[in-house]
């Protein structure tokens, strides 16, 4: 039967039915909740900016916090603290995380995966504070006891290290499941060994996932004040060595903004400002390098 035995008219669908309705009703609604979801972000920021962006100067960058009262002084301490302790977080998750990822897709049972990755799962949903008392007992504690110091930058930076290995595990092995097999096949059907496919195939072509959840974990350590609260404290000094207390921009924040004094709770919003440019910038030249790697 030809098209032509149909009436024209019962090819078009009706303008209003409820087809219709219903696509434009759930299109509008789903627009709509996404202009939501972006509001918090919106709102924070912009309340970020302009309280924090008044009490920007040069100074914040290379001088210590001021007393009470007294104007000027800045937070270089703190950023040099949070760089440190950030640093020594990634040095010792980012290993671990891709090696136990890559055990995980490669080379493990499905048995062994399986109850890894519900350990990771379990490990990620741990509230930070819990982290920071075990890194107080494992490290701070230690330290106490072989006459090396207490609270201290090695210890902060093993919080931070706990916190970030959950979720550079999840995105390195999500990274590593998304390859193609077939990837795998045609360089073991050229001769290649099972390490070499995955060192020189399976993760470069991973890699700009892997760097973006390395990102996330950097982003999160970043901002976190429990943990470093029962690990590096803080300081009113630039830091003098790894197992010194140290101070961090998340710290500070919560000190100085529950103070009653106008200048330490200016510098409170200008190192939110810091904090919240510093993990942008991360992100920023994460996705480049990935872009250019691609």
């Amino acid at each position: 039967m030809t098209s032509s035995s149909y009436p024209e008219s019962s090819l078009i669908r009706a303008p209003m039915s409820q087809r219709t309705l219903f696509n434009t009703v759930m299109t509008v609604l789903a627009f709509t909740c996404g202009i939501l979801a972006l509001l918090p972000l919106l709102a924070v920021l912009s309340y970020v900016i302009i309280q924090g962006f008044s009490s920007l100067s040069p100074s914040i960058f290379t001088e210590l916090p001021p007393a009470p009262l007294r104007k000027g002084g800045g937070f270089g301490n703190a950023i040099l603290g949070t760089l440190m302790m950030v640093g020594i977080g990634a040095f010792i998750s980012i290993p671990f995380g891709v090696l136990a990822a890559i055990y995980l897709t490669e080379f493990s049972s499905g048995k062994i995966a399986r109850v890894v990755r519900f350990a990771t799962n379990i490990l990620s949903g741990v509230p930070s504070i819990i982290a920071g008392v075990f890194a107080y007992g494992i490290v701070v504690l230690t330290l106490v006891k072989l006459n090396l110091g207490s609270y201290s930058a090695i210890g902060g930076g093993f919080a931070l290290s706990i916190l970030m290995l959950p979720i550079i595990v999840r995105t390195t092995d999500e990274a590593l499941q998304l390859v193609p097999q077939d990837l795998r096949q045609a360089s073991l059907g050229l001769g290649a060994t099972k390490f070499q496919t995955v060192t020189q195939v399976v993760l470069p072509a991973a890699l700009p996932a892997i760097v973006t959840g390395t990102t996330l974990a950097i982003a999160r350590a970043a901002g976190e004040t429990a943990p470093l609260l029962f690990t590096a404290l803080f300081s009113q000094f630039w830091p003098n060595g790894l197992f010194k207390p140290t101070a961090s921009l998340a710290v500070l924040v919560y000190n100085f903004a529950i103070t009653p004094f106008k200048n330490l709770q200016s510098l409170a919003w200008a190192a939110s400002l810091i904090l919240v440019l510093m993990v942008l910038i991360t992100s920023i030249i994460a996705r480049w390098a990935t872009r250019q790697k691609a």
